[in-house]
């Protein structure tokens, strides 16, 4: 990047280059701070008859240029550096999910060990991992080698033992990946870029088996010892080799990399950068979720942690078919409060499938794909858990105690109940009518427990602050809170089960526009006005068996923050259950959309 002062950076410039289309948005200094100003779209012009991916750039920054009364295109157009008082940017960033975005295969000598190492490193590197090879994963050699002929991924990540451990199993995994001679997506121009990260040992052994056809790159073991995970130097190679070899071969990103002041990063790796930016400097645990058409993307950081997991089949549109096979139609229909035919059901889903851009039209059509879009969150929330994990195969030290503790690796470190921020993002999330249908389809699929504060990406500015993060922290953090991010409210839930309609807690809400106390019921839902910018203090008293945070029936007191919803007290319990008997079940679910509201005008 260039050496700029940060103080004297006044405006920005951010595109995000996506399949379909190319969004720009305009940062500036606005008295003291930085804040979003105007935004423009164009589709992305990355295939033919444009091949050139910076014409839909230009498309979408002259929009913005045309809204803000400033001009960024020059006559011969290139974007105008560095600014002036009426045209030009400061610094021009970019990120790049276009032509399906970074696609890998992952290989390790255990699955659920270093190649699960891989994979991690792999997903949080923004790819989409296309498969992953061990020598235990259940496939003959054959089998695999012909799974690495038809996959045509842009990178290959191999990892595989300790540092100091045996090399031999290393390098078969390296002779079972050469002669199957893997060649890369975008035509057979340049060499397949494969990056080692496995046992130093062995490094010079893996260098032996591939020939001139791949161009091997060795970075640190990202598994140095069984107990650490050394993520860092594999993605950072990932990063590199996107730019250096999968970017530069793509239409048009050879000119747009000279036009960025920072490297183009893949768009989820850039929504994984601010996220992960934003929990470390407020020291908080968070979780995103981007549902699309076609995959759900969800990202956490719990203690510092970082994971993210991609659901290849789990969308709103291509992929709602095997969300509603996955879910079962009784689990989806649960979440409906009417009778509805299923066979119509089934005929909507198909047609969305047909028609992946069309959105419901009546009432009961958008109660029914929010029905199917809390089944796909859930599941997809479900294989984060299952992912996102301690290290397996770590040696314990076990004392007397732990005999019945049955404690092992592999344990999820998704704790809801330390869940401090949870963000939503993805068409069904974010263009919700109501923002209360956001907040419900959060709660109902994710369940958090005990204070969890709600929000939603206001127009997908995630992944511009992910790079921009890396560049101008200060502004990338003033923007995420001050206009990226919509808080919807708190949701202040109670973990334990009860039975219906006995004491589950007590409440006295203290702030300046909220004073209410009295006691929640279980199976009960309430929600509070409490406005964006406003704060109360809420202290919960619970009853025996429920738990807020501070253990069993203990009291806690906390700060909640308002929002476009407001404050919801939940205290359906967890895990949340609904009536099997679908009668009960649909009275049980109305009492819940009334009390939050969600579909107000309906008939009683």
């Amino acid at each position: 990047m260039k050496n700029l002062d940060p103080d004297k950076i006044k405006v920005i410039l951010a595109t995000d280059c996506g399949s379909t289309t190319t969004k720009a948005i305009l940062i500036q200094k606005v008295g003291d701070s930085y804040r979003q100003t105007h935004r423009g779209e164009a589709p992305t012009t990355v295939e033919e008859p444009f091949a050139d991916v910076t014409m839909g750039v230009i498309n979408a920054v002259t929009e913005v240029g045309e809204l803000a009364g400033r001009r960024f295109v020059d006559d011969d157009g290139k974007l105008i550096h560095p600014a002036t008082e009426t045209e030009g940017c400061d610094i021009y960033i970019s990120t790049s999910s276009a032509g399906g975005g970074l696609q890998m295969m992952v290989a390790g000598v255990i699955k659920e060990m270093t190649a699960a190492s891989a994979k991690r490193a792999a997903l949080g590197a923004g790819a989409i991992v296309m498969d992953t090879i061990a020598s235990n994963d259940k496939r003959k050699p054959h089998d695999q080698i012909q799974r690495i002929r038809e996959l045509r991924p842009d990178m290959i990540l191999i990892s595989g033992g300790v540092d100091g451990g045996n090399t031999t199993q290393v390098v078969q995994i390296a002779e079972l990946i050469a002669p199957a001679k893997p060649r890369p997506r975008f035509g057979g121009k340049y060499r397949l870029p494969i990056i080692f990260a496995g046992n130093k040992d062995a490094a010079p052994l893996v260098k032996e088996t591939f020939d001139e056809d791949v161009e091997l790159s060795i970075v640190d073991n990202l598994r140095p010892v069984l107990e650490y995970e050394n993520l860092g130097p594999a993605r950072d190679a990932i990063h590199d080799v996107f730019l250096e070899h999968v970017m530069a071969h793509a239409p048009g990103y050879d000119k747009l990399m000279t036009w960025t002041d920072a490297p183009i990063m893949p768009t989820p790796g850039a929504v994984g950068n601010i996220l992960q930016t934003i929990a470390n400097t407020q020291g908080i645990n968070a979780v995103g979720v981007d549902i699309g058409g076609a995959t759900t993307d969800v990202f956490s950081v719990f203690d510092k942690t970082f994971n993210r997991t991609v659901s290849a089949n789990l969308g709103m549109s291509y992929s709602i078919s095997n969300v509603c096979a996955e879910a079962t139609m009784p689990k989806i229909l649960r979440w409906v409060h009417f009778d509805m035919d299923e066979r119509e059901l089934r005929n909507r889903v198909k047609n969305k499938m047909i028609r992946p851009t069309t959105i419901p039209q009546t009432r009961e059509a958008l109660i029914f794909e929010q029905a199917v879009a809390r089944e796909a969150l859930r599941l997809a929330y479900q294989q984060h858990k299952e992912f996102a994990t301690t290290l397996k195969g770590v040696q314990q030290q076990r004392t007397v105690g732990d005999t019945f503790s049955q404690q092992v690796g592999g344990q999820t470190i998704v704790d809801n109940m330390k869940l401090d921020l949870l963000v939503a993002s993805g068409g069904v999330l974010s263009h919700a009518p109501r923002m209360n249908q956001t907040a419900m389809l959060l709660i109902d699929a994710f369940e958090p427990e005990g204070f969890t504060t709600l929000a939603k990406d206001s127009i997908f500015m995630m992944p511009h602050l992910g790079v921009l993060a890396e560049v101008h922290p200060k502004a990338a953090t003033e923007v995420f809170e001050k206009d990226c991010l919509i808080y919807l409210g708190t949701c202040v839930a109670a973990k334990g089960t009860g039975k219906e309609g006995r004491p589950c807690f007590s409440y006295e809400i203290k702030g300046s526009s909220l004073n209410e106390r009295g006691e929640m019921m279980y199976g009960d839902l309430k929600l509070f006005p409490l406005g964006q910018g406003e704060t109360a203090m809420v202290a919960i008293d619970p009853a025996k068996g429920f738990d807020f945070g501070n253990g069993p029936g203990k009291r806690i007191e906390r700060q909640v923050k308002g929002g476009t919803v407001g404050l919801i007290l939940d205290a359906r319990g967890r895990p949340l259950a609904l009536p099997e008997d679908r009668a009960t079940g649909q009275a049980t679910m109305k009492r819940w959309v009334e009390a939050m509201n969600m579909y107000p005008g309906e008939k009683k």
